[in-house]
C-alpha cells in the first residue's frame, strides 16, 4: 500500500484536478453515501471549497454523470462500464451512466495531418487520393475522418487523440489506487469487489486505446459473418492500420439512430428488426463473441435490409461453459423451474455467501409473477432487470462477462421495440436455445464429453503415484504447507497492525519527552523562545505523535 502511495503522488495534479470537478458537483452528499465524508471535507480544505451542493435540484446519479463528463475520457468509459453492471446499480443509476457521451472538441485541424505522418510516416497527401481534414464523428478516444485510397475506394480513418494514452494511464493509477484504499478502509465495500471492476474496467479501455485490437476484433466478426449476406462488417485496410491509428472501408447508409429515414430509403424496419435481433443471438449464444454496445449509433441499416456493425472497441466473449449455464437459466425461466434457476445464480457467486433458503424464497416469489404470463408477451429487459433487482438484494455480483451480456441483450430489445413495436426478443431467442440444448445432446457431443471425461479420469490416476512421491518428500523435507483462507483473519491482522503501529508511536513519543526533557537541563546550542532548540523541537513532536495517537484510538472507538 505504501508502494502504491508514492506512485500516486506523481498524479497529485490529475487528483486536485480529480477532487475539484467532484465537489464542484456537489459530491458531498455522494461521499456521504459512500461513507467517505472526511476524505471529501479535507480535499475541499485542500483545494478552498466547500461542500454545499451546488446542483440542489439533481439527483445524484445525474450529478455523478455529468462530474464523470467534465472529468473526460476515462471517467465517461468508466461510466459506460458501469452501466453495465445492473447486478450493482439500480436503474436509475444505470440510465444515467449510459446518456454519458464524449463533450470534446475535434482536434485541431493543423495537427491532424502530424498525427497521421506520426502514425504511418507519410503525409495524408501522399497517402490517400483525398483527405477531409473536417472529422465527421469526434469522441473521448479517437476521430473519424472521410478519405478515399488512390484506387478510389472511400475509406474512413479513425485516428487517435493525441496524449490520450499517458492522461489514461494516469487516472487508471488513481483509479486503481482508491479501490485499493476503500477495499481496504471500508471492509464491508469488498463484496461488490471494486478492485476486480477498475481492474476490469482498466483491460478493457487498453485494448479500446489500441486501435489495431478493435481491427482485430472487425475481421473476427467478419469471418463469424462470412455466410451470412445480411451482416456487413467494414473491411480492415492493415497496411494503414497500426495503435494509433485504424483505416477501414467506409460504411454509407441509414443510422439506427434516424428511424425516421427508413421509409425515404425503402427499409423495412419489421424486417431489420428480426434481422439485427438474429445476428446479435448468434453473436452470443453460436459464436461466443459479441458486440458489447449495439446502440443505435454503432448500427447501420444498408438496402436490401442488410445491418452493418461498426465501433467494434468493447466487445464480449463468452465461453462454452458460460453459454451453457446461460441456456440452463432461460430453460428454467422458461418452465418455472425454481431448482434450476437457483442452481445457476448461486454458481455465479462465486466466494460471496448467500442465504440459499431465504434466496430460493425470493426467487419462488419472483417466478409467481411470471407464472401465468404466455412465453410470447414476456419482456426480456423487464425480467433481466427482476433478475438483477434480486441479484443485488443478495449482494450477489455477477461475472463481468455475463454483466456485459445482460447489458446488451437489453440494448438490443430497445433497438428492436423502437423498429417494430411488436417486436419480443424472446420469440428470436428460443429458437436458439432449442439449437443449443439440442446441440448438447447430440450423440456426437455427447460422445466428445464422454472421451473427455475419461481422459481426465484417466489422466488423474496415472498421476496419482507421482503425486504421492511428491506428498511424501515434501513431509519429510519440512515443506508441506496447508493455505487456509480465512476471512476473518484479515480483519485481526489490520487490527494487530493498527495496534503494533500506535504502540510503536507510543514508544516513540515517550522517548522523545524523556530525550528533550534531558536536552533542556544542557545550557548550550541554538535557542528558541530561550528554550535549547533541540529540546523544544522534540516536545513539539511529542505534542503531535500524542495528538494523533488519541486521535486515532477515539476514531478507532467510534468505528467499533
Amino acid at each position: 500500500m505504501l508502494r502504491e502511495t508514492f506512485v500516486a503522488m506523481r498524479d497529485l495534479p490529475r487528483l486536485k484536478e480529480i477532487s475539484g470537478i467532484l465537489i464542484r458537483h456537489g459530491m458531498g452528499e455522494f461521499a456521504r453515501r459512500l461513507k467517505l465524508p472526511r476524505a471529501m471535507e479535507k480535499a475541499g480544505e485542500w483545494l478552498n471549497l466547500t461542500l454545499g451542493d451546488n446542483q440542489p435540484g439533481l439527483p445524484a446519479p445525474v450529478r455523478v454523470r455529468l462530474a464523470f463528463e467534465e472529468l473526460g475520457p476515462t471517467f465517461i468509459k468508466l461510466g459506460q462500464i458501469l452501466s453495465t453492471r445492473v447486478d450493482v446499480f439500480p436503474q436509475d443509476w444505470i440510465t444515467e451512466f449510459e446518456k454519458l457521451q464524449s463533450r470534446v472538441p475535434p482536434i485541431a485541424p493543423e495537427r491532424v495531418p502530424q498525427l497521421i505522418s506520426a502514425a504511418l510516416g507519410a503525409s495524408p497527401e501522399e497517402l490517400f487520393l483525398e483527405f477531409d481534414p473536417a472529422p465527421i464523428g469526434s469522441a473521448s478516444i479517437a476521430q473519424v475522418h472521410r478519405a478515399r485510397l488512390h484506387d478510389g475506394t472511400p475509406v474512413a480513418i479513425k485516428l487517435r487523440r493525441p496524449g490520450i494514452v499517458d492522461k489514461v494511464e494516469a487516472d487508471l493509477r488513481i483509479l486503481s489506487h482508491l479501490a485499493a484504499l476503500i477495499e481496504l478502509e471500508f471492509p464491508e465495500s469488498r463484496r461488490y469487489q471494486p478492485r476486480e471492476i477498475v481492474s476490469q474496467f482498466a483491460r478493457s479501455l487498453k485494448r479500446e486505446l489500441d486501435l489495431a485490437v478493435e481491427a482485430r476484433n472487425m475481421e473476427r466478426f467478419a469471418a463469424d459473418f462470412a455466410d451470412d449476406p445480411s451482416v456487413t462488417v467494414p473491411a480492415v485496410y492493415w497496411d494503414f492500420t497500426n495503435p494509433a491509428i485504424n483505416v477501414q472501408s467506409f460504411i454509407d447508409g441509414t443510422p439506427a439512430s434516424r428511424l425516421d429515414l427508413l421509409e425515404e430509403q425503402g427499409l423495412d424496419p419489421v424486417v431489420l428488426a428480426k434481422k439485427g435481433a438474429d445476428s446479435v443471438l448468434k453473436m452470443i449464444l453460436i459464436n461466443g463473441f459479441f458486440h458489447a454496445d449495439p446502440h443505435p449509433g454503432n448500427v447501420i441499416f444498408l438496402e436490401g435490409e442488410r445491418i452493418a456493425f461498426i465501433d467494434f472497441g468493447m466487445v464480449g466473449r463468452i465461453s462454452h461453459q458460460r453459454r451453457d449455464e446461460i441456456v440452463d437459466l432461460l430453460a428454467a425461466l422458461a418452465e418455472r423451474n425454481e431448482a434450476g434457476i437457483l442452481d445457476v445464480l448461486t454458481g455465479w457467486t462465486g466466494s460471496t455467501r448467500v442465504d440459499e433458503q431465504k434466496f430460493s424464497a425470493d426467487i419462488g416469489e419472483f417466478l409467481f409473477q411470471y407464472e401465468h404470463l404466455p412465453l410470447k408477451d414476456l419482456n426480456i429487459s423487464q425480467l433481466i432487470s427482476d433478475v438483477m433487482a434480486l441479484i443485488r438484494d443478495h449482494s450477489i455480483l455477477l461475472p463481468p462477462d455475463m454483466a456485459m451480456l445482460f447489458k446488451a441483450l437489453i440494448t438490443l430489445e430497445g433497438l428492436g421495440r423502437q423498429l417494430d413495436p411488436s417486436f419480443h426478443l424472446v420469440e428470436h431467442l428460443t429458437p436458439f436455445v432449442r439449437q443449443l440444448i439440442i446441440a448438447r445432446y447430440h450423440p456426437e457431443a455427447l460422445l466428445r464429453r464422454g472421451r473427455q471425461t475419461l481422459s481426465d479420469a484417466f489422466g488423474m490416476i496415472a498421476g496419482l503415484p507421482r503425486d504421492l512421491i511428491r506428498l511424501s518428500r515434501d513431509l519429510r523435507s519440512g515443506k508441506f504447507r496447508i493455505n487456509l483462507d480465512l476471512k476473518r483473519l484479515d480483519d485481526f491482522g489490520k487490527q494487530l497492525d493498527r495496534s503494533v503501529n500506535r504502540l510503536t508511536m507510543g514508544i516513540v513519543t515517550g522517548a522523545l519527552i524523556i530525550g528533550s526533557s534531558i536536552v533542556m537541563t544542557v545550557n548550550a546550542g541554538p535557542k528558541l523562545f530561550g528554550l535549547p532548540f533541540l529540546g523544544f523541537t522534540g516536545f513539539l513532536l511529542a505534542m503531535v505523535n500524542s495528538i494523533w495517537l488519541v486521535l486515532s484510538i477515539w476514531r478507532a472507538g467510534k468505528m467499533e
